[in-house]
């Protein structure tokens, strides 16, 4: 089954803005189990969604869903394959949009857009820092995939925080991680200018979908109670992308259960809602492209 494929025909790689790629990786989860299903519930819960996503139709774009990632191997096995994935569709100027799967994986998506160009910064939806240097005696955890990526030099902004350890606070005050955690958000609301003036001009958005409320988002390996509710993460996401251009994002983290498929929708329904802040984000984008005209071989320049 192909991404909203009730509501828009399977894309040729040529044609499709978006390029949906399902990671099920499941190897350094460390409470609750079940992210290796994530994508597959993704898929088959985008078939309930509508092509217009509230503001626009970005299905209109183009949907091309590909196989899915081998994860068979070591984490570091997985990440490659994941990057190799994603490299042909950056070069092609497209977006890849990774469905997870667990958080680690969002290092490997990330390494291939730093090998084609570095003026770009990574904007972390989630509830968790993941800036521990190992965790449970594995580099690769997911619980340290920001540390990874900060590895890179590559500038972070951190949305939703709420659960961190000693070393992760020393780490994001040391590096002068910028961050607006859910406390404050629940305080004082979504700013319309979130990002630092001097973060990069192009974004890449990772979603892990334990930013949002336990009780809107229970499956999930580490639900944390005091979240983001539903308006208040796509008013994050919105604010982000004000003014910036967002090349490739991801969705991760769900581990569906059978009685709750109402968290698989949500997973779908939210990356559909990304893929449409993502659309209406690239400068040079016609709106009459994603308010239900068809906009074929639709490229972001990577010069």
């Amino acid at each position: 089954m192909h991404f909203l494929s009730s509501e828009f025909p399977q894309s040729s790689p040529e044609d499709a803005l978006f390029h949906i790629i399902p990671m099920p990786m499941e190897q350094t989860v460390s409470y609750g189990s079940g992210t290796a299903l994530g994508p597959n519930a993704i898929l088959d819960a985008s078939y309930q969604l509508e092509a217009f996503d509230g503001k626009s139709y970005p299905g209109e774009l183009g949907i091309h869903t590909t196989d899915v990632i081998d994860c068979s191997g070591d984490a570091q096995s997985c990440f490659a394959n994941l990057e190799a994935a994603c490299l042909p569709v950056y070069q092609s100027g497209k977006i890849p949009v990774t469905l997870g799967g667990e958080h680690s994986l969002t290092i490997a998506p990330v390494r291939a857009l730093h090998s084609i160009r570095q003026d770009f910064g990574v904007v972390q939806i989630d509830a968790h820092a993941d800036l521990r240097d190992s965790y449970e005696g594995s580099p690769s955890s997911h619980a340290c995939v920001m540390r990874r990526v900060h590895e890179l030099d590559i500038p972070i902004f951190q949305i939703g925080i709420r659960n961190l350890c000693k070393e992760e606070i020393y780490c994001r005050t040391s590096e002068k991680i910028g961050h607006l955690d859910a406390l404050e958000i629940y305080r004082n609301g979504i700013p319309s200018d979130l990002l630092p003036s001097d973060f990069p001009e192009n974004i890449y958005l990772t979603f892990d979908v334990d930013g949002l409320d336990a009780s809107l988002m229970p499956a999930t390996g580490t639900p944390e109670p005091g979240g983001l509710g539903w308006w208040q993460a796509l008013d994050a996401c919105e604010a982000t992308a004000k003014g910036r251009n967002i090349l490739g994002l991801d969705v991760v983290e769900l581990a569906p259960r059978p009685e709750l498929h109402s968290c698989s929708y949500t997973a779908a329904k939210l990356t559909y809602a990304l893929m449409g802040i993502a659309a209406r984000s690239l400068k040079g984008i016609s709106m009459f492209a994603i308010t239900g005209f068809q906009l074929s071989h639709f490229v972001i320049s990577h010069s």
